[in-house]
């Protein structure tokens, strides 16, 4: 029988799940990821609850996902997050 999850549970297992297949799958050495105050999977979940939810700002979003998802997250780690140039490379590679 499968447990019953929550949408954020879901989404963050979907995203580890979906980070091994691409480290998995990768032909060179391992991607330099040194972000240990926002991983590259919860930058992921933390990107598609955000789309998904119903608030007017990135800033009520952090606060929403405190209060549910019991998550803190600095704001200023959040949006620098959210300008990283390698994060906003469409070629990993480039």
């Amino acid at each position: 029988m499968v447990e019953p999850q929550t949408l954020n549970d879901f989404i963050f297992d979907h995203c580890n799940k979906s980070m091994e297949n691409a480290i998995l799958a990768e032909r060179y050495p391992l991607w330099k990821r040194a972000c240990p105050e926002l991983n590259d999977v919860n930058f992921i979940r933390l990107g598609i609850l955000r789309c998904i939810s119903t608030v007017d700002s990135g800033r009520h979003f952090l606060q929403t996902a405190e209060e549910i998802h019991n998550e803190s997250y600095p704001l200023s780690t959040y949006f620098k997050s959210l300008k990283s140039p390698r994060r906003n490379r469409s070629d990993p590679y480039g």
